[in-house]
């Protein structure tokens, strides 16, 4: 725990949401949902006006869209969520070399290592600064906790959400944690959680008065221990610059169980392409192929066959994972396909074309495990919630499109050999006129999408103390 609160957290405002309103000037203000949009798509992320209703991430699309049927619901735009998020980083790295980012819209800065904080005021000062300077920059909005822990700061963000900013000072955590509910603390999921509530415990307050010895009972020695620490404030963790990637991957969930095996087969060769797009974005290349496969019981299979030296060589990881599939029963049908690589390095080795059909040792291996073998080096990641979406998905809603005499636009809907596009972009002052197009129109074509347009900054609001809901800008 340090003396003063130098390390901050910062959490982008229902980030994806949040990008899509910047975007779309008709969404400003209104209930948008952003995720898998068939039958068992989820929820990835929903605007604050959204969650009135009820709609939370994770949740099932089907049931997001019963709580509000009039609300936007959009498919990802990685494309712009990575480009607004590399600025936001670059707004980090300026406060400081030591930037530990856990997702697009999240990271740890450790502001004493970039010499712009000692103390209380100085920690706030840099806080503010980035507030507006990210809301200058991008035009959205984000949270900030700043405190003397990863922990504390990560917990501060939270009671700031949303477009504020609070500060634990230390020396008060034990008080401010207190009234806190038991699921506040890192690795207290809804089973812990449950566990606890069944033995008289529902807040932090409750963790500290019964003690080390009672809660290595209740949980065992090693997370009692620690839920004991940290129910007291204690987190010793450093900011890490950089954090390793292990594995590159990515999967899709069908709207409808895949039969034909011709279908599954190409399904494997798009995701091998975008696995290998994804691993030469990370500067990476990797020795393991992974392939997973859900069938329609919820089975997980997973195989995976290691090459003789690392490649990013699209030919070498779909053949690879043409072979692996080979070895999988699909009777029944398939319902969610994956393609990763692991064993990642920073080099390649370039003459492997040959290899992808020479390595018969690993497919007989891969026969021999049997179904449900784990791969050596674990399954691959999981992939960004509400992945892009499948290659029959033509007109995919919400993305960008361009029309030769209207210009730019997004797809509201699609359907029947239709697709409805509003023209505007996000410089426009009113919301755009509406068209509706045949889907093979000759004159209209996907598009990248365009930049966010930055607001004039907020002049930041004088702050009360951490935990003081009148003193949590923005709140």
């Amino acid at each position: 725990m340090r003396p003063a609160p130098t390390i901050l957290h910062l959490d982008m405002d229902a980030f994806f949401a949040a990008a899509e309103q910047a975007a779309k000037p008709s969404l400003r203000g209104k209930p948008v949902v952003v995720g898998g949009l068939g039958p068992r798509g989820v929820v990835s992320t929903a605007s604050y006006e959204a969650r009135r209703y009820g709609i939370h991430s994770a949740m099932p699309m089907a049931q997001a869209r019963r709580l509000a049927p009039n609300a936007a619901y959009l498919v990802p735009r990685f494309t712009l969520y990575r480009t607004v998020s590399e600025q936001v980083m670059e707004l980090l790295r300026r406060l400081s070399p030591l930037v530990e980012p856990l997702s697009l819209d999240e990271a740890f800065v450790d502001l004493a290592a970039g010499g712009v904080a000692s103390d209380s005021a100085s920690a706030r000062a840099a806080g503010e600064r980035l507030r507006t300077d990210i809301r200058a920059v991008t035009g959205l909005t984000g949270s900030v906790g700043l405190a003397g822990s990863k922990m504390l700061a990560k917990i501060a963000s939270e009671q700031a959400k949303p477009d504020g900013l609070v500060l634990m000072e230390p020396g008060t955590e034990r008080e401010l944690l207190a009234p806190m509910g038991v699921r506040t603390l890192p690795g207290v999921g809804p089973a812990t959680g449950e566990h606890l509530r069944r033995a008289g415990l529902t807040t932090i307050a409750d963790l500290t008065a019964a003690g080390e010895d009672e809660l290595v009972r209740l949980v065992g020695k090693a997370h009692g221990s620690s839920l004991y620490r940290m129910a007291a404030g204690g987190d010793d963790r450093p900011v890490v610059a950089e954090r390793e990637t292990k594995s590159v991957s990515v999967e899709d969930t069908f709207d409808v169980d895949l039969h034909d095996r011709v279908r599954i087969g190409t399904e494997v060769d798009r995701l091998a392409e975008r696995c290998v797009r994804r691993l030469r974005a990370s500067g990476h290349s990797g020795r393991t192929i992974v392939l997973k496969v859900r069938r329609y019981d919820f089975s997980t299979l997973t195989r995976s066959d290691t090459l003789r030296g690392p490649t990013d060589d699209p030919v070498v990881v779909r053949e690879a994972a043409r072979r692996l599939l080979e070895t999988l029963d699909t009777m029944g049908g398939v319902r969610l396909l994956g393609v990763g690589v692991t064993g990642l390095t920073d080099y390649t080795q370039e003459d492997l074309f040959a290899q992808a059909a020479a390595d018969a040792d690993a497919v007989a291996l891969a026969r021999e495990a049997g179904p449900g073998t784990a791969p050596p080096d674990g399954e691959p990641a999981p992939p960004e919630s509400g992945a892009e979406p499948p290659a029959g998905r033509r007109w995919p809603a919400g993305h960008d499109v361009r029309h030769a005499e209207y210009g730019a636009g997004w797809v509201q809907g699609s359907g029947v050999g239709r697709v409805t596009v509003r023209f505007e972009e996000p410089t426009s002052l009113v919301p755009g006129r509406v068209r509706t197009f045949r889907t093979d129109d000759p004159e209209l074509a996907l598009s990248e999408p365009l930049p966010l347009v930055a607001v004039p900054p907020e002049p930041p609001r004088a702050g009360g103390g951490a935990g003081d809901p009148a003193g949590r800008e923005g709140a």
